[in-house]
């Protein structure tokens, strides 16, 4: 759930259930005042409709008394009737007040003291007859009837309602209502916006920590997405970050590391012709070269050590420009069959002087077109072919080229009969400067780069390169490229 989503639902359940509970609240509080009113004013709720049964009776009574006034009007001085229209009142909680011209004859023993006798309080004669009187204080008149005595002096029944009690209970209603409504309103958005901000902070916490630990340089604090909400993503987004880092700075120790050994091994290779170079140089200064013949030797070992530095220096400089990416690349679309083809026809001659066993062994019947640099895969067989020749035997060595189609591929395979390549340094020979060789002997190890290079140039070409091996029964080396899709559709 987004928080967008969390959000919107939190804000309507903050009004709707603070509305509920507040309905619910007043039921209840309704209820308990229902029960102390009950008891209080003392109304037989146990049939029917209290409220009518208790308008009925008051209109019952005040019929009755209606009746008394126009037939018996001294009655109203009888203390027996009184009592007797008291009776009737009282069970519905009203009260009578009689008055003669200006005195109060009689009055409902309840009310509180002086308040019956305050006459200033009570409507005049004749302001109204039978009908509802607005409440003095805490006197609610519900009716007023006004008639003549028998001597002609003016006589009034107040019918009345003490309203004390019910306005103390009014106002404890509303205060209870009012205090529960603020406490549902305080505590409803509290538990919310507890469980929402939870749901928020407790991630954002984590991603906080994770930051921290990733500034104090630990990589390797995983961060746990713990939701599918922005949060979520966030996260999941700052986890791959964290990987994408780590897997940066491990590349860029690792580079470190090759160049520290690139270093090393740049240092090897050139100061061990170096030496030679300067030992020759100084037999011959020392005039050690007494003959001809031990002269040209000296000149022509001098000779050739130059030339395997000037070949260091160049294999060096092209590997460093393919690996930054600025060697030029003359792609074309070559039927790799004929390429060849044409590549063996040339090496033949060269690798039957050196007493190599060289054979083309396997061609595919139709052509195999591919886009690749002529020269550039010219350079990869030659590093591969010369390669296989230091590591055979002299005088027993056998190299056969293949060239198939495979998966989509156009795949030349270079297999050498030599002594072969252990399980440890297989996965390595493709590395900058490796050579199985502990001791590099230039003269048999080469400079380290060849296959290097070829690994540059094939993936140049969107292709790859590698090798099986076993120990004593030689190695081969295949080269994939992928064919041109759109020429294989129109031929």
């Amino acid at each position: 759930m987004s928080i967008r989503l969390r959000l919107v639902l939190s804000y309507i359940a903050m009004l709707l259930v603070p509305l509920v509970l507040s309905v619910l609240a007043v039921i209840l509080i309704s209820i308990a005042t229902f029960g102390t009113l009950k008891s209080g004013f003392q109304v037989d709720f146990s049939q029917g409709n209290p409220i009518k049964r208790v308008v009925d009776q008051e209109l019952e009574n005040v019929a009755y008394m209606k009746a008394k006034t126009e037939t018996e009007p001294d009655a109203f001085l009888d203390p027996v009737f009184i009592q007797d229209l008291e009776d009737r009142f009282h069970k519905i909680n009203m009260g009578i007040i009689i008055r003669k011209d200006k005195e109060i004859t009689y009055s409902s023993p309840y009310l509180k003291e002086g308040e019956a006798q305050n006459n200033a309080k009570l409507p005049a004669y004749g302001t109204s007859s039978g009908q509802f009187q607005r409440n003095q204080g805490s006197l609610w008149i519900t009716r007023q009837q006004d008639f003549l005595f028998s001597d002609n002096s003016k006589g009034s029944v107040f019918v009345f309602l003490d309203g004390g009690p019910f306005q103390k209970y009014l106002h404890q209603f509303s205060k209870s209502v009012i205090l529960t409504f603020i406490l549902i309103l305080v505590g409803t958005n509290g538990v919310l916006t507890y469980f929402v901000s939870r749901s928020i902070i407790k991630p954002l916490r984590a991603l906080k920590r994770a930051a921290e630990e990733i500034k104090d340089g630990n990589l390797d604090f995983e961060v746990v997405q713990q939701s599918d909400d922005e949060i979520g993503e966030l996260s999941r987004a700052f986890e791959e970050m964290r990987r994408k880092l780590k897997k940066s700075v491990e590349l860029q120790l690792q580079y470190e590391e090759n160049r520290k050994e690139l270093i090393s091994n740049i240092s090897h290779d050139l100061k061990t012709p170096v030496t030679a170079i300067k030992g020759y140089a100084h037999g011959i200064m020392d005039g050690v070269t007494n003959s001809p013949d031990k002269l040209e030797k000296y000149i022509r070992t001098i000779y050739t050590k130059a030339a395997d530095m000037d070949r260091l220096i160049d294999e060096l400089f092209l590997f460093s420009k393919l690996d930054l990416g600025k060697v030029p690349f003359q792609f074309e679309t070559v039927d790799l069959g004929q390429y060849v083809l044409d590549c063996a026809q040339e090496l033949q001659f060269d690798m039957e002087k050196k007493g190599v066993h060289f054979a083309l062994t396997e061609l595919p019947k139709e052509p195999l077109l591919v886009t690749a640099d002529r020269d550039k895969l010219r350079r990869v067989l030659l590093n591969i072919i010369e390669n296989a020749v230091k590591y055979s035997d002299e005088g027993n060595c056998r190299i056969t080229l293949t060239l198939r189609e495979i998966d989509g591929n156009a795949v030349i395979q270079i297999k050498d009969s030599g002594q072969g390549i252990s399980e440890e340094a297989l996965p390595h020979i493709f590395d900058r400067f490796y050579r199985a060789d502990p001791s590099r002997n230039t003269a048999t190890g080469g400079s380290g780069l060849g296959l290097a290079i070829a690994k540059q140039i094939m993936e140049e070409h969107g292709g790859r390169i590698g090798a099986t091996s076993m120990i004593g029964q030689g190695t081969t080396v295949y080269m994939a490229l992928p064919l041109n899709k759109q020429e294989e559709s129109q031929g």
